[in-house]
């Protein structure tokens, strides 16, 4: 299924340096850098104050990154080379408190909120924080109860509030995107999720080509029926409730044709419709950018 547009990453820093200039009387000159070259050490031997490092106090993980965008934000939040957290996640993965079926990788559990930050803060001891986290918000009875309710265990909820995660466009659309992989889940449909085809190629795009959905991936659900074999990124609790409480719907189909407007569909025909249009959409989109940078 499609979404019509990704989400914005974070805005990038940016640091201003002013230099001063030094004006000197004719005249004058002379005596005033002899008192000064007498007096007073030259300005270029004056040692440089060492560079402040200032560690944040907190650290935000956003609802619906994946594991590779939460080491890398520890990695930066802690002044840390990059890859150290992802070391640790490898290193320590069989210590944290994970169902056995997650076979010590925590893509879905790291759950997404503030964490604080201080000196002895390391990056197995967030990643632990993360997963107890998860586990006291997703390892309740009732979430447990609602899973059971689904036939799912709490490992492939966590799977199926990934993709609702990373597929709907607002927390009011969730329900639906759940329901309709319910639904296609029950009629022993592929899912034929553009999210998982984009968790296997390391990507966000809206952009899924023919060739894409025939990779060889247990993530191409376009090729594979069922659930792919992990969760697609770190789901919130308005996904997880979704998915183990979607409203009732016969949906089977969604896309969303443009911003606010997400048409879900039991109707293949209409879903053709409706893709068809949201093609129309982002060619006049793409030729309109052309036009205009042409101009400019």
């Amino acid at each position: 299924m499609k979404r019509q547009f990704p989400k914005v990453g974070r805005p990038g820093g940016a640091r201003l340096t002013r230099r001063g200039r030094l004006v000197v009387v004719a005249g004058v000159v002379g005596v005033v850098a002899v008192a000064v070259s007498l007096f007073l050490p030259s300005f270029r031997e004056q040692p440089r104050p060492p560079k402040q490092v200032t560690r944040p106090k907190a650290l935000v993980i956003p609802e619906g990154w994946r594991s590779s965008q939460v080491y890398a934000a520890v990695d930066t939040a802690l002044g840390l080379r990059p890859g150290s957290t992802r070391r640790a996640a490898v290193a320590h993965g069989p210590h944290l408190r994970l169902p056995v079926v997650a076979r010590g990788n925590p893509e879905g559990f790291l759950f997404p909120a503030t964490y604080p930050l201080d000196e002895g803060t390391t990056p197995a001891g967030l990643l632990s924080y993360m997963v107890n986290t998860a586990g006291h918000r997703f390892g309740t009875s009732p979430v447990n109860a609602g899973a059971q309710r689904h036939g799912m265990t709490l490992y492939q909820a966590v799977v199926v509030a990934s993709i609702v995660q990373a597929e709907a466009e607002t927390v009011a659309e969730m329900g639906k995107v759940a329901r309709v992989i319910h639904n296609r889940l029950d009629q022993g449909m592929p899912l034929q999720m553009d999210s998982t085809l984009n968790y296997a190629l390391n990507r966000s795009t809206l952009d899924t080509t023919h060739e894409d959905t025939k990779i060889e991936s247990p993530y191409n659900t376009y090729g594979r029926r069922g659930l792919p074999p992990t969760p697609i990124g770190n789901p919130g609790e308005a996904a997880m409730k979704a998915a183990i409480s979607p409203p009732p719907g016969d949906w089977l189909y969604f896309v969303t044709v443009a911003p606010g407007d997400t048409r879900f569909t039991a109707d293949f025909d209409e879903q053709r419709e409706n893709v068809d249009e949201f093609n129309a959409r982002r060619r006049s989109a793409a030729e309109d950018s052309e036009e205009r940078t042409t101009e400019e």
